[in-house]
């Protein structure tokens, strides 16, 4: 797993119950997204240089415990499975977010590389393909599940 985000919780993102509101927890894991796309050299010189990007597609989100008002995240990304083989358009993700060390919530999602002039998924360069194949870690034992699982 790649080194943490830690991301102190706002009040705004705070609920009528006193608790980390669900659609923040997304937000959070799409700043874990935009770290390891920084990492792996989709960063923001290589979008506007190739009008390229990382395009979620499909996100499973899991809510584990409640986050108060208070609390510090923190979130592991994983990279399940990046691109295997020469031509590899998409990656699937699994972002981990624990509260003093107890996991919270996960997300598992479906990235594509998307060249947003032409409006569709294009390979990898090499270059990021293989840093993300280098990341690549066997898959936790909640993904792939269907909700109500």
């Amino acid at each position: 797993m790649s080194a943490p985000l830690v991301q102190r919780l706002r009040p705004e993102w705070i609920d009528y119950n006193g608790h980390l509101s669900e659609a923040y927890y997304v937000l959070i894991f799409g700043f874990a997204t935009d770290a390891l796309m920084d990492r792996v050299g989709l960063d923001a010189a290589y979008r506007e240089r190739t009008g390229c990007s990382l395009y979620t597609v499909e996100a499973h989100v899991r809510y584990l415990h409640e986050v108060a008002a208070d609390a510090e995240v923190e979130v592991h990304t994983r990279v399940v499975a990046g691109p295997d083989r020469p031509g590899t358009r998409k990656a699937r993700l699994c972002h981990e977010m624990r509260v003093g060390g107890v996991l919270a919530a996960t997300e598992e999602l479906m990235a594509l590389h998307v060249d947003q002039e032409q409006g569709r998924a294009v390979p990898f360069p090499d270059e990021v393909a293989a840093r993300l194949a280098d990341l690549a870690e066997p898959a936790p034992d909640y993904a792939g599940r269907a909700v109500g699982r």
